[in-house]
């Protein structure tokens, strides 16, 4: 792999030198006193992004408990489900992506389902929502960033409709924390999924999640897979521990990781990502490129995660574009499911410079030429500069 090699693919996204030098350290037991105190650590961290992800650094959580899994955040999405409604009972997944549909075929598995679902890349019908939504509802799941599309969904009007019925939320923000805003009892959360490869910039295999003392109320270990028992999961976070085995390597990276995010501090690592983001837009918008995904009032354009339109004579050979792409050390993804060949999409996840988003948007502009598309690279460099000044 070339040195200049640049990750923008949204997850896994690129890690420091520290984490990735914390994974090589000597292995110790994960029952040991110093496994105990990188769980300590990594714990004590996420309880700050979960809590504090605003931009003015309040506060908007005070009585839940993070834990760590060994596990990405499919696990953690099935672990949340599974311990809700393990035993049947009513959830309405919010789809319009890949991954409210995985919420979906998740809670397929354990109750009855009432999806409301809208075409992927636009808004969700709170009409619907609301319709769908009452007294018999027992959790309402859905995406706040919805990484296949870019859109960024409207966790707040939800869960004001899932308090008026008092149905548990749970809501995937694994492309949202650790790097835009999240409140927790604002939304009237209860329980918040991310994972570790992803805004909180550490290697891929283990997720986290904020479940508040409403939700710890309402979990039933019993009912959910072994591996899942999130009441066992709760005892054991109370010593610094996982139940079963713990990925050593991959804690002490997210342990680092996390701490990096509160040296940051929450409120600079949000305003860096939207400035990004907007860079990407507004690069690719001046190219001649048109944006995917739809907004309208209640919904915005993801600030971690841009999602663009391939041009319609590039959508003949999409390979071509991607292939030129990669050619010059730099890692984009395309659409995913239906959406093959018709979008591409770039991250900016973690800790990327000014320079690598220039350096994205310049390659991908490259490319486009390469293959004979119809855009003003140049113009479209100039634009992301100018915002990111």
């Amino acid at each position: 792999m070339r040195e200049d090699f640049l990750l923008l693919n949204p997850g896994p996204v690129p890690v420091t030198r520290e984490v990735r030098k914390a994974m090589s350290e000597p292995m110790v037991s994960h029952r040991s006193a110093e496994f105990e105190a990188v769980y300590e650590r990594a714990q004590d961290a996420l309880d700050y992004v979960f809590t504090e992800s605003t931009l003015d650094g309040a506060s908007t959580a005070s009585d839940g408990t993070s834990l760590i899994f060994n596990g990405t955040a499919t696990m953690a999405m099935e672990a949340a489900v599974a311990n809700l409604v393990g035993d049947g009972g009513n959830v309405v997944p919010l789809v319009n992506g890949k991954f409210g549909r995985r919420f979906k075929r998740i809670a397929d598995r354990y109750a009855s389902v009432d999806p409301v679902e809208a075409t992927w890349g636009h808004s969700i019908d709170l009409e619907a929502v609301e319709e769908a939504v009452d007294d018999d509802t027992d959790v309402v799941t859905m995406v706040h960033n919805e990484t296949s599309t870019g859109l960024l969904n409207p966790v707040e009007a939800v869960g004001e409709i899932a308090k008026e019925h008092d149905a548990t939320f749970v809501v995937d923000g694994v492309t949202s924390i650790g790097g835009d805003e999240f409140r927790i009892d604002d939304w009237n959360v209860d329980v918040a999924v991310t994972d570790a490869q992803k805004c909180l910039a550490a290697p891929p295999g283990t997720s986290a999640m904020y479940a508040t003392e409403r939700a710890q109320e309402r979990f039933d270990g019993d009912s959910a897979p072994f591996y899942e028992d999130l009441d066992w999961h709760l005892r054991k976070a109370d010593s610094h521990q996982t139940p079963f085995t713990s990925a050593v390597p991959l804690f002490r990276g997210l342990a680092l990781a996390v701490e990096d995010i509160a040296e940051e501090t929450m409120p600079a690592r949000i305003e860096r990502h939207r400035n990004q983001s907007q860079a990407f837009r507004d690069g690719f918008t001046a190219m001649g490129l048109e944006m995917f995904p739809e907004r309208n009032d209640a919904t915005e354009f993801s600030n971690t995660l841009t999602a663009i339109s391939l041009p319609a004579d590039v959508r003949e050979n999409p390979e071509d574009f991607f292939d030129a792409v990669d050619d010059r050390g730099v890692s984009i993804s395309g659409g995913q499911a239906h959406l093959g060949g018709e979008i591409f999409r770039v991250s900016n996840m973690g800790h990327l410079s000014s320079e690598q988003i220039l350096r994205g948007v310049r390659t991908i502009g490259e490319a486009f030429e390469e293959v004979g598309a119809d855009v003003d690279r140049e113009v479209g460099v100039e634009a992301a500069r100018e915002t990111l000044r």
